[in-house]
């Protein structure tokens, strides 16, 4: 009977995981930055022996086989990137929340006792990974945006001699066309939330990534064209590797 559920256990986890995009290898000075796209603003990192996880969504079965969170990086407090359910579900007992002062403003007292606030413009250092907290905001500045400069952050982790940003809910705003030495980038291009394809394909022109995933790309009336967005970076610029991948197979 045991050998039964086991068996039954581990196809469950099969199943699991054959839902989700092949991971890619990023490499650093400390072995391989393993890039695990999931769902929406979702994803995974590993490095180091270390797990990394932004804006955990959708319950626990997002990360289905892979390892607890080392670090969680959380971008704003729309529920699509603050899920309180999906936090106290996963296993925390190692894990710290990086947070802007808004999402932490949120958060359970739980949750809060794990959490480092950090806001736009600052640094820090955790688990030998450099953390710069970046805006992202809508545009043009409005009081009554759906993303206001200084609320939410996008980040920028270095580590293994990588740079590594996470766009966040935002427009091509100057903070972004700006950045330098980007190594992987993950850039949001869903209307009205964020910015549309154009947008999007001409900040990621200005700052120029070595790898960039469009993601975070399901908007009010269905699915942004990645692949739109692909011909206009590599019709300008075919040295910018971008990878088209499916965030939304997780159900």
């Amino acid at each position: 009977m045991k050998t039964r559920i086991t068996f039954f256990l581990l196809m469950i986890c099969a199943a699991s995981w054959a839902q989700l995009p092949a991971a890619d290898d990023i490499k650093t000075s400390k072995g391989p930055l393993k890039v695990q796209p999931l769902n929406h603003a979702t994803l995974a990192l590993t490095w180091d022996g270390k797990t990394i996880y932004a804006d955990p969504y959708e319950g626990a079965k997002t990360f289905a086989g892979i390892a607890a969170p080392d670090l969680i990086l959380i971008t704003d407090i729309h529920g699509d990137h603050f899920d309180p359910a999906t936090l106290e579900a996963l296993d925390l007992s190692h894990a710290i929340l990086i947070v802007p002062q808004a999402v932490a403003d949120k958060m359970s007292e739980k949750l809060k006792a794990k959490a480092v606030i950090i806001n736009n413009g600052q640094t820090i250092s955790k688990l030998d990974i450099s953390i710069t907290a970046l805006p992202m905001y809508n545009l043009p500045e409005a009081a009554d945006a759906k993303h206001t400069k200084g609320r939410g952050n996008g980040y920028v982790l270095k580590m293994g001699g990588k740079s590594v940003y996470i766009s966040g809910d935002t427009a091509g705003i100057p903070e972004m066309r700006s950045l330098k030495n980007i190594d992987v980038a993950f850039v949001c291009m869903n209307l009205p939330y964020t910015m549309d394809v154009p947008e999007a394909a001409s900040a990621v022109l200005d700052f120029k990534p070595k790898v960039v995933y469009p993601y975070h790309y399901r908007g009010a009336n269905g699915f942004s064209d990645t692949e739109a967005f692909k011909k206009l970076v590599n019709d300008k610029d075919k040295s910018i590797d971008v990878r088209l991948r499916n965030w939304y197979t997780i159900k």
